[in-house]
């Protein structure tokens, strides 16, 4: 327990003054009305509370563990100083062979971004492809470590959140909509020296692309990502829907294990179990 405490406390302290700042600017629903979800796994327990501010995202999360959807499930992606990834059903009956992290459910969740939301160490967020909408998987989850940044760094990270954005914000501009479409032509037709060239043309254009709003770490974010850490650059491109408030110490020990190829565990990482809590 003492352990617990020397990691969550200094974030739990965080939290309490950047919820207190924030406080005008978010949802009406007290902060003591969240559900919270305990996940066990074969490396310890963890305290997930739900951010009702993506109301989408919290609904199917509880949807899914109340049909105890992610039990006996693994973290198939694990990438130290960075996050683990798991809730791909096919995951359930993997041999140790098997490439893991196309499994889905058959339905995705429209984005649910919230300037208040980012990934500070523990945030739970919606793992998703890479798809026009941004919207997210309907299963597939990640839970941050991330590492603690300096100024030089998180300059780095938003730079490398403006690239998404501007990326985003091109591929849904419809002045782009014949190049995206000779592109996906010359996909079909495999006529891969056309192709080549036609995604070298879009990367210029969305290494220059300006019509959209630029995006700027917020202060109180950065004061977080210098002391507690995460990952800031999957800000406003990825939905954060949650936070871990017990158990940051299983991110940890889940993160240190050997991975083989596509940051599989060599070992199982597995979900023993899910549950809301408050519910019997």
């Amino acid at each position: 327990m003492k352990a617990l405490i020397k990691i969550c406390s200094p974030l739990l302290i965080l939290l309490f003054f950047w919820s207190c700042n924030t406080k005008k600017e978010s949802s009406d629903i007290p902060l003591a009305e969240r559900k919270s979800v305990e996940m066990v796994t074969n490396y310890g327990t963890m305290v997930m509370e739900l951010y009702n501010e993506t109301p989408l995202h919290r609904d199917n999360f509880i949807k899914l563990v109340e049909e105890g959807a992610y039990d006996s499930l693994l973290f198939h992606r694990v990438i130290k100083n960075f996050m683990i990834q798991g809730g791909g059903p096919e995951s359930y009956t993997a041999s140790s062979n098997d490439t893991l992290g196309d499994g889905d459910v058959s339905y995705t969740i429209a984005a649910e971004f919230n300037p208040d939301l980012f990934h500070i160490k523990g945030a739970l967020a919606a793992a998703r492809t890479n798809n026009p909408k941004r919207e997210s998987s309907g299963s597939q989850f990640y839970i941050v470590q991330g590492k603690v940044f300096n100024d030089s760094l998180l300059a780095l990270a938003e730079s490398r959140i403006n690239r998404y954005l501007a990326e985003h914000f091109a591929t849904n501009d419809s002045l782009n909509k014949p190049i995206l479409e000779a592109i996906e032509k010359a996909k079909t037709e495999q006529d891969t020296v056309l192709y080549r060239q036609l995604n070298d043309r879009l990367d210029t254009i969305f290494k220059t692309y300006t019509n959209f709003e630029k995006y700027t770490i917020p202060e109180k974010h950065r004061t977080v990502y210098k002391s507690i850490g995460g990952t800031p650059h999957l800000d406003q491109n990825y939905t954060v829907f949650g936070q871990v408030i017990k158990g940051l110490e299983v991110i940890d020990s889940i993160a240190s294990v050997e991975t083989g190829m596509y940051a599989r565990p060599i070992s199982d990482v597995r979900i023993l179990s899910a549950r809301v809590l408050g519910k019997e």
